[in-house]
C-alpha cells in the first residue's frame, strides 16, 4: 500500500523520518511530504497551494493510497479525500481533526512578517509535549519553519459529500478515544460526525508521536 505522510504546522517530510522505514518494514511504501511553504522556501504558499502537492501526490500513486494527516493537516488529508473520495482509500488523522467548511485553515497564533513561526512550548505544556525531553524540544524547535500566512488563514472549502464514504482512523494520541467520541457526539467536529467508517486508537504520546514512538504510530497506522 502506498502511504502518504502530511505533517502538521512547522514541519516538513523529515519529521516522518523514522517512520518510513518502520512502514516500509511492514511491507508499504511510504510517501512523506514536504508542503509548499513548508520545506521549500516559499513565504507565500497557500493552503490552495498545499491542497494541491496533495492532490498531485494522490494522483501519482500506482493505486489508492492511505493518506495520512497530522494535527492541522488532518484537514489537508480530509480535503483529499474531498476531491478524490474514489482514489483514497482510507484517511488516517493523527492529533487533530477536519476543520469545518468556512472556516481557516489554522489560524492559531500572531503572524510575523506575513509567516506564522511556532510560538514556543508554552501553548503545549501538558499532554502535548510531555513526551518530548529538552533535547527534543531544541530540535523542533531550531527545525521549526514558519508557516505563511497563506497557508493559516486560508478558508477551507469542501465540495462533495462523498468524502463522508471515505474510511477514517482517528489516532488519538494527547486525547483518548473517549474523548473524541465525546467531542465528535457534541457536534464540534460535524465533519467525522458524517464519516460512515470511523475507528479510533490509542497511542501512549503526546502531539508528535512521530518523534517519539515512530514504530508503535507505523504499526498503528497499518493495523488500525
Amino acid at each position: 500500500m502506498d502511504i502518504l505522510l502530511i505533517g502538521g504546522l512547522w514541519l516538513d517530510g523529515s519529521a516522518w523520518d523514522e517512520v518510513v522505514p518502520a512502514l516500509e518494514a511492514l511491507g508499504h511504501h511510504a510517501v512523506p511530504l514536504t508542503l509548499p511553504g513548508q520545506g521549500d522556501g516559499s513565504t507565500t504558499a497557500t493552503l490552495d497551494d498545499q491542497v494541491a502537492a496533495v492532490l498531485a501526490a494522490v494522483d501519482a500513486a500506482p493505486g489508492k493510497p492511505l493518506v495520512v494527516g497530522h494535527s492541522a493537516a488532518c484537514t489537508l488529508a480530509w480535503l483529499a479525500a474531498d476531491a478524490r473520495p474514489d482514489k483514497v482509500a482510507k484517511v488516517a488523522l493523527i492529533g487533530g481533526f477536519p476543520t469545518s467548511d468556512g472556516k481557516p485553515y489554522a489560524d492559531f497564533f500572531e503572524l510575523v512578517d506575513g509567516v506564522m513561526p511556532f510560538p514556543g512550548w508554552e501553548p503545549f505544556e501538558g499532554p502535548d509535549s510531555a513526551d518530548l525531553d529538552e533535547d527534543a524540544r531544541r530540535s523542533f524547535t531550531a527545525a521549526a519553519i514558519p508557516v505563511p500566512a497563506g497557508v493559516a488563514k486560508g478558508v477551507v472549502h469542501y465540495a462533495d459529500q462523498h468524502r463522508s464514504t471515505v474510511p477514517v482512523l482517528l489516532v488519538c494520541p494527547e486525547f483518548t478515544p473517549a474523548q473524541a467520541r465525546e467531542w465528535i457526539a457534541s457536534g464540534d467536529v460535524p465533519e467525522l460526525a458524517a464519516a460512515k467508517q470511523l475507528d479510533l486508537v490509542d497511542i501512549d504520546s503526546g502531539h508528535w508521536p512521530m518523534l517519539t514512538k515512530p514504530v508503535e504510530l507505523a504499526r498503528l497506522l497499518v493495523e488500525g
